[in-house]
C-alpha cells in the first residue's frame, strides 16, 4: 500500500521539481551574469565565464544606493499607512453594527474588481490637481489608498472570526472599544498583519509603472526605475545591471526570512474567510 502511494506521488514530485527548476534557473543566471564583463557576456552569455567580475557590485552600488534608499522610504511609508488604516477600517466593519455597513463594505471590496491600469489616468489627473505631481507624496498617498481595499478585505474576515467572548470579557472589565482594539484585536492579528506588510512591501518594491507616471526627478526615483538607467537604446550594460538586481533582491530576501513565520501563519489562519 505504501509503495502504491509513493508511485502516485511520483508525478507530483516531478512537477514540483520542474517548477523549482523554472524558478531557480533565472535567479542563478542573474547572479552568473552579474559577475561578467561586457566581453565575457558577449562571448558566453549563459555559461560560467571566469574570472568573476566582483567589481561590478562595487561599481554599481554608488549608482543605486540613492534609489534603494528611496524604495525603502516608499515601502515603509506605504506599508505602515496601509496597515494602520486597513486595521482600523476592517475592525469597524467587523465589530461594529451601524446602518449601511454591509452596503458600504460591498462598495469598498467591489474596487477589487477594477484593474489597476484602469485607474492610472484618473489617478494621474487627481495627483496633478492636488499639486503632488513630482513629489514623494505622489508615490505614497495613492498607493496607501489603493492598498487599503485588499487590506480591509483580508482583515475583516480575520476580526470577525475572533471569539466574541474575549471582547465581552473586556467590556465587563471596563475596556472601551479602543482598548479592545489595541489589547485584543491587534495582538491576535499579528500573523495576518505580517502577511499584509510583506505583500505591500513586495508590491511597492516591484512597482515600475506608477513611479514612471508621477515622478520626473531622478533623485526621487525608486530602484525599479533607477535600474532602467543601465538600459540604453542600442546597448545594455548587463553585468552591472544584473548586479543591481541582485542587490535589490537582498532586502526582500531578508524581509521574507524575518517575516516568513508570520506570513505562513497568516495564510493558514483562516484570514480569507468572509
Amino acid at each position: 500500500m505504501l509503495g502504491r502511494i509513493r508511485k502516485m506521488q511520483l508525478p507530483i514530485h516531478i512537477i514540483l521539481i520542474v517548477f523549482l527548476f523554472m524558478i531557480f534557473v533565472p535567479v542563478v543566471e542573474m547572479i552568473n551574469i552579474s559577475l561578467k564583463s561586457d566581453t565575457q557576456f558577449d562571448h558566453n552569455p549563459w555559461g560560467v565565464e571566469p574570472p568573476f567580475q566582483w567589481e561590478n557590485y562595487s561599481a554599481v552600488w554608488p549608482m543605486i544606493s540613492g534609489y534603494l534608499l528611496n524604495t525603502v522610504i516608499y515601502a515603509v511609508a506605504i506599508a505602515l499607512g496601509t496597515v494602520v488604516l486597513s486595521c482600523i477600517s476592517a475592525y469597524v466593519f467587523a465589530r461594529f453594527d451601524f446602518p449601511g455597513r454591509n452596503g458600504l463594505y460591498l462598495m469598498v471590496i467591489s474596487l477589487l474588481m477594477v484593474p489597476p491600469v484602469v485607474t492610472l489616468v484618473p489617478g494621474f489627473v487627481l495627483v496633478k490637481k492636488l499639486g503632488l505631481l513630482g513629489t514623494r507624496w505622489a508615490m505614497i498617498l495613492p498607493m496607501v489608498a489603493s492598498g487599503q481595499v485588499f487590506g480591509i478585505f483580508l482583515l475583516k474576515g480575520f476580526f470577525e472570526n475572533l471569539p466574541e467572548e474575549l471582547f465581552e470579557a473586556a467590556r465587563v472589565d471596563g475596556a472601551d472599544n479602543l482598548r479592545s482594539f489595541f489589547y485584543i484585536g491587534l495582538p491576535l492579528s499579528k500573523p495576518i498583519v505580517g502577511t499584509l506588510v510583506v505583500m505591500n512591501v513586495l508590491s511597492t518594491w516591484n512597482n515600475i509603472i506608477w513611479p514612471r507616471v508621477v515622478l520626473s526627478d531622478d533623485a526621487l526615483f525608486p530602484l525599479t526605475v533607477g535600474l532602467m538607467q543601465f538600459r540604453q537604446l542600442f546597448y545594455t550594460v548587463w553585468g552591472p545591471l544584473m548586479a543591481g538586481y541582485v542587490i535589490a533582491s537582498i532586502p526582500l530576501i531578508v524581509l521574507f526570512a524575518l517575516a516568513s513565520r508570520l506570513f505562513v501563519q497568516g495564510l493558514t489562519s483562516g484570514a480569507l474567510k468572509v
